[in-house]
C-alpha cells in the first residue's frame, strides 16, 4: 500500500526543532551572561572569546533560519497579510527590547539586536527570493566581506553605527548590525533554495517529532518570539529571588579571589583548578572565622599554617 505524498506546507518540523535547539543554546548563553552579571561566576561572559564565538554562532544561526523560513514561507507566493503580521509582531518585540533595555540599563541598552535584525532583514531578504541561486550567494559573500573593506569617519556617528561600519566602541548587550550579519540571512535563502527542492516528497518533509522532549523543543522553535522575550524576565527575577539566599561575592572576595588565583597560576596548574582551588579556601577561612582576619592581614602565624594546610586540602580534592 502506497503512502500518500507529505503535503506541501509553509513549515517543517525539522525547521522548527533546528530553531528550538538554536534557542536552547540561547539560554545557556543568557543564563551564564545573567550569572556574569548578577556576579555569581567570576568569568567576565561578554569578555571572554569562547562565549564570544559561542554567542556569535547562535546569532548566526537564527539568522540562517530566518532566510531560510522566508524561502519555505513563500514557495507558493508571499502573503502579504501574514507577512506583515509577522513583521509587526516582530518589530513591536524589538521596540519593547529597546524601551525595557532603555529603563533599566541606560549604559547598555539595545538599539540594534537580533529581534531588530530580523524585523529589517526581513524586508531586506524579499527580493532575492526569486533572484537565481547563484546572485543571492554572491550578494552574501560581500556582505560578510564589506566590514573589512568599507570605514568612514561618518559611518562612525551613532546614527550610523547599525549599518555595522563603526570602528568606534559600543557600548549595548546586544548588537547585531546590518553587516556582515544580513549575510547569514542570504546563506539561509541559498541553504533552502538548494534544499527544498530535494526535501520535497521524502519521509523528512513529513516528519513530526514524536517524543515528548522533541515536541517540546518544535513547540518552543514554533513560538520562538514569544519564548525569547519571555526567557530573560524569567532568569532574571529566579536569580533576583536566588541572590537574596546566596549573596554574590564582596568586591573583597573577589579581589582575594583574583590575587589567590595570580599566586596559584603556574604552568602545572589549569585556570579552572585555581579558581576552584581558592573559591574553595575561602569558604574553609569562612568556615573558621578566619575570614575577616584574612581580609585585614591579621593572621597570626598558626592561622596563616593553617590557611595554607586549607588550600593544600583543596588542590587535593580538586586533583
Amino acid at each position: 500500500m502506497t503512502q500518500p505524498a507529505p503535503r506541501e506546507s509553509s513549515r517543517l518540523a525539522i525547521v522548527d526543532i533546528a530553531r528550538g535547539i538554536a534557542l536552547m543554546a540561547m539560554f545557556i548563553y543568557h543564563f551564564a551572561y545573567d550569572l556574569s552579571s548578577f556576579r555569581l561566576i567570576e568569568t567576565d561572559i561578554v569578555a571572554e572569546p569562547g562565549w564570544r564565538l559561542f554567542a556569535r554562532e547562535i546569532a548566526g544561526t537564527f539568522l540562517t533560519i530566518v532566510g531560510f523560513s522566508l524561502v519555505l514561507a513563500t514557495r507558493k507566493g508571499l502573503d502579504y497579510g501574514a507577512y506583515l503580521k509577522r513583521l509587526a509582531m516582530v518589530a513591536g518585540a524589538a521596540v519593547l527590547v529597546t524601551l525595557g533595555t532603555w529603563r533599566f540599563m541606560p549604559g547598555d541598552f539595545i538599539f540594534f539586536g537580533i529581534l531588530h535584525h530580523v524585523a529589517l532583514a526581513s524586508v531586506l531578504a524579499l527580493p532575492f527570493l526569486r533572484l537565481p541561486v547563484v546572485v543571492v550567494a554572491l550578494a552574501a559573500i560581500i556582505a560578510f566581506a564589506l566590514p573589512s573593506f568599507v570605514t568612514h569617519p561618518l559611518l562612525d556617528q551613532p546614527w550610523a553605527v547599525w549599518l555595522g561600519f563603526s570602528q568606534a566602541p559600543i557600548h549595548t548587550a546586544d548588537f547585531v548590525p546590518v553587516f556582515p550579519w544580513f549575510g547569514c540571512v542570504l546563506s539561509g535563502i541559498v541553504l533552502a533554495r538548494l534544499i527544498l527542492p530535494r526535501l520535497a516528497g521524502t519521509a523528512l518533509a513529513g516528519w513530526q517529532p514524536g517524543n515528548k522532549a522533541t515536541r517540546i523543543v518544535a513547540w518552543g522553535g514554533r513560538h520562538s518570539l514569544l519564548v525569547y522575550l519571555v526567557h530573560q524576565p524569567l532568569f532574571i527575577g529566579a536569580l533576583m529571588l536566588a541572590t537574596q539566599v546566596v549573596s554574590p561575592p564582596s568586591p573583597e572576595e573577589r579581589a582575594f579571589r583574583s590575587e589567590c588565583q595570580r599566586s596559584c597560576a603556574a604552568p602545572n596548574a589549569p585556570e579552572q583548578l585555581c579558581r576552584m582551588v581558592c573559591a574553595c579556601t575561602v569558604d574553609g577561612l569562612k568556615r573558621e572565622k578566619l575570614w575577616q582576619k584574612a581580609l585585614d592581614n591579621l593572621l597570626s602565624p598558626q592561622e596563616s599554617v593553617r590557611m595554607t594546610e586549607l588550600a593544600q586540602g583543596c588542590l587535593r580534592d580538586g586533583r
